[in-house]
């Protein structure tokens, strides 16, 4: 479904992306986006908001791809560029103005409709804790809902996975043998307490299963579908939704995971 961008980002970008740029970058910016026509006329506010007005009437375009391009480098801004303290200013009204419209930024030049609760918590966790190697898959899981169902789903395993191995070895447990999800899934569970059988309300017993079983289906969809692996004589017909549904589900449980890690260090740290 072709999405345009929101009145009010474009508002922002036309306040902040004239602060960073001269009248030629912009136009080389946009001619790189992909946006459509010459160079509107007038001051670089006017010329930035004519252009994805523009951008968002032409319906040979993906407004969302155009702006993920034209936003990259302000997102992902290189701190030697001599405008980077313009750019780190850009990027933190930009990515305020996303999440008010919905949206969400994505590495790669990737604008997306955001996934919901889940993930922001997620991704809020990730950064406070700099966990790069699950900050990677949680990018791959999302950039790929639409275009590659079984690459996010794999992507989305691989977030639980790493969770778990960075526990093992942050806790000095020791390390599986075979180390795909359920192997280490296992060992952070038992050493955290997420037994069913210890908890006394029926509840939280039932809601601990839940989550053990979804763990398990989440790498069994891993193995007989995603792109970890080969599809063998049949083939999963993954859609986005089961993309979602799987990365919803993953990003929970590794919240929970994190959350009940830091409730262990506090009570014995």
């Amino acid at each position: 479904m072709r999405q345009k961008i929101p009145t009010p980002l474009i508002a922002v970008l036309s306040a902040v992306m004239p602060d960073a740029e001269t009248h030629a970058s912009l136009d080389s910016l946009f001619l790189y986006a992909e946006a459509p026509g010459d160079p509107p006329d007038g001051s670089k506010p006017q010329k930035v908001q004519e252009w994805l007005r523009r951008v968002n009437k032409d319906e040979s375009v993906n407004p969302l791809d155009v702006l993920g391009n034209l936003i990259g480098g302000y997102m992902e801004y290189d701190e030697l560029d001599p405008y980077a303290a313009r750019k780190r200013i850009a990027k933190e009204k930009i990515e305020a103005i996303l999440d008010r419209c919905g949206l969400q930024y994505v590495r790669g030049n990737r604008v997306i409709g955001a996934t919901g609760t889940p993930s922001s918590t997620l991704k809020d966790i990730v950064k406070a804790r700099d966990l790069a190697s699950i900050h990677e898959e949680f990018d791959r899981s999302l950039r790929n809902v639409e275009s590659s169902p079984r690459e996010a789903v794999s992507a989305a395993s691989n977030i639980l996975e790493s969770v778990c191995k960075t526990y093992i070895v942050d806790e000095g447990l020791e390390m599986p043998k075979k180390q795909d999800l359920q192997p280490v899934w296992n060992v952070v569970r038992k050493d955290l307490g997420f037994d069913p059988g210890s908890i006394e309300d029926r509840d939280l017993q039932e809601i601990l299963s839940g989550l053990i079983a979804v763990v398990n289906g989440i790498g069994a969809l891993r193995t007989h579908c995603s792109s970890a692996h080969g599809a063998g004589r049949s083939r999963y017909r993954l859609q986005p939704r089961h993309a979602r549904l799987t990365i919803h589900a993953a990003h929970t449980i590794t919240a929970f995971i994190i959350e009940s890690w830091d409730k262990k260090r506090g009570e014995t740290g």
